[in-house]
Parts: C-alpha cells; sequence; structure tokens
C-alpha cells in the first residue's frame, strides 16, 4: 500500500524534511488544534477540525477560501502505525462527511482507484524528520490541478506550526 505507482500510474508525492523530532511532526499532524493551524494551500483558514484518529475513525476538516467559500473533506483511517505511518482515504465531503463529486465543486480531481493516501514519518536522527505524503491521485492531474501545489503550500504551513512546537518544547 505503500507504493508510489498504482495499476502503473506515478501518483502525487510529497515529501518534506523537518528540523524537529518525528513525535512532533506527528502531533503536528495528527493534534486537531495544530491540524486547524495547517489544513489548506496558503491563504487558506481551517475553522472545523473534528477528528476521530483510530483505525476504522473518521476525520471531518473543513477549509474557507480567502473569500470565504467552504470544502470539506472527510477522512477514513484504514491503518495507524504510531509515530511511523497512516493509510487513508480521503474525499470531498459535504459538511457532515458524505461523499460527493469534485465536480459539483467545480474541482477537477482524479483518483486512483483503490489507492490509499499514505503519510510516512521517517526519523533521519539528528532531531530531523522526513514526512512523505503519498496520494491517491496520479501526479500529472495533480499538477494540472493545482493539487501539487496546494500540497506543497499545506506543508510550509506544517512546517511552521512544526517550527512553533519545537519552540515551546
Amino acid at each position: 500500500m505503500t507504493k508510489s505507482t498504482v495499476n502503473d500510474v506515478e501518483r502525487m508525492v510529497v515529501t518534506r524534511v523537518f528540523d524537529a523530532p518525528r513525535e512532533l511532526v506527528w502531533k503536528a499532524w495528527t493534534d486537531p488544534k495544530y491540524v486547524m493551524q495547517w489544513w489548506g494551500p496558503k491563504g487558506f483558514t481551517a475553522p472545523v477540525c473534528k477528528m476521530d484518529f483510530r483505525v476504522g475513525g473518521k476525520s471531518l476538516l473543513c477549509m474557507k477560501t480567502p473569500d470565504g467559500q467552504e470544502c470539506w473533506n472527510a477522512v477514513e483511517y484504514h491503518e495507524i502505525v504510531p509515530h511511523e505511518k497512516i493509510v487513508s482515504l480521503m474525499y470531498f465531503s459535504d459538511s457532515k462527511g458524505n461523499k460527493i463529486d469534485p465536480a459539483q465543486l467545480g474541482i477537477e480531481h482524479e483518483a486512483i482507484e483503490g489507492a490509499y493516501d499514505v503519510t510516512i514519518f521517517e526519523d533521519l536522527g539528528n532531531g530531523q524528520t522526513k514526512l512523505i505524503f503519498i496520494g491517491n491521485e496520479p501526479m500529472e492531474s495533480a499538477k494540472d490541478s493545482g493539487q501539487l501545489e496546494g500540497w506543497n503550500q499545506i506543508l510550509d504551513k506544517l512546517a511552521a506550526v512544526v517550527a512553533g512546537l519545537t519552540q515551546t518544547r
């Protein structure tokens, strides 16, 4: 499930190295009070983040665009290895977490059938952590639709949250 290709389709992969221990990066990724600070690309806010972070659990997140439009995502958790890996399925939803077609939102999104999102937290030593996010969409589609750029902006915001956590330790 952690392959970067499914059915010979190259998946979107976004990688970032943080100057922080893996436990802090994990905390920033899994604690709703921190997720609300980084969820969504640059200029977006996250007014709602309800997380049932456990295998079989489901999270509901709201991104608000700079002009006030809300976009909801649900995340279902299929595998959690603490501080190492999360296997999940993320999809566009309504405010109650019911799956909706991204086209209803004017969003082009192509998911790979049977693919899950995989987030890997790798301890690099010397207080550094590598986060690898493997999305459930093809790399070419992610580039064309802006998903890849959006995820890079999200990880920029996550880096700021992690830096703040590192300073308060």
